[in-house]
């Protein structure tokens, strides 16, 4: 049995370089971790630039599938490379990119505590700055007409999105855009802070509203600016999956 050295960081590698693909399943198994994981629902999409995206498998779960697994879809849904099909729900995904072309990543899931606000069709108050990681701005989308699934659904929830970053999506879950992994991976576990300490303030009299200082420094960020937070996601999940680190060829790189 093969023995897969841990990644060691320095201070100018704090993670070892991965491709996209190795990118979207570090950031689903991360994820995974911080509450978004209903079994087989939830989609990432990347978009390549030239009308195509890739995304993670039908079937699969966020903690199971490789970078072998990742599939590469057009604007219609179909399967250009992979041997898995496109999630059920791909439609908002699709309706998305075809409203916001400059979006680079999209996540979508039903998350431990988005779905509570989404339950209660309430956008979380904002108690700290660590819920208001990542920037951007949250909206809610408060009419749900059915599963996205349906394309007619999912394009109705991305007209009512507008230009917003993230969203509550009413009786479904949580939808955010992003630059790249950096920010996908800051805006999402910021979220799901922000939506569980709101709740948790709730039950103990409502809690206070952040000073406007809080929306002034973290509104203003698309969520790359954070050095250092999304590589320490990569170490962990590397360190809690050694057959990934292996298959990315994680040994190799620390030691060379």
């Amino acid at each position: 049995m093969t023995t897969v050295p841990e990644f060691r960081p320095t201070r100018d590698r704090l993670a070892p370089e991965l491709t996209t693909r190795e990118e979207i399943v570090l950031l689903a198994r991360a994820l995974w971790n911080e509450g978004y994981d209903d079994h087989l629902s939830g989609h990432i999409t990347v978009n390549l630039g030239d009308g195509t995206f890739l995304c993670n498998p039908w079937l699969l779960t966020w903690e199971e599938f490789g970078p072998e697994d990742v599939i590469r879809i057009d604007l219609e849904g179909n399967v250009l490379e992979g041997d898995w099909p496109a999630p059920l729900g791909i439609p908002i995904h699709l309706e998305l990119h075809k409203a916001r072309p400059g979006v680079g990543w999209a996540v979508h899931g039903h998350t431990h505590w988005g779905s509570v606000w989404s339950a209660m069709k309430r956008v979380p108050p904002l108690h700290d700055q660590t819920g208001a990681g990542g920037g951007g701005r949250l909206v809610l989308v408060d009419e749900y007409g059915g599963g996205v699934s349906n394309v007619a659904s999912a394009k109705d929830a991305i007209e009512r999105l507008g230009d917003a970053d993230m969203a509550i999506l009413a009786h479904h879950g949580v939808l955010l855009t992003a630059k790249n992994v950096n920010a996908a991976y800051w805006r999402a576990v910021s979220l799901e802070w922000r939506c569980r300490l709101a709740l948790l303030a709730e039950t103990g009299g409502g809690g206070a509203p952040v000073p406007q200082v809080v929306h002034d420094t973290f509104g203003r960020s698309d969520g790359t600016g954070f050095v250092g937070y999304w590589e320490t996601a990569v170490r962990r999940e590397l360190r809690r999956y050694p057959e990934l680190a292996e298959s990315i060829g994680t040994a190799a790189s620390s030691a060379g």
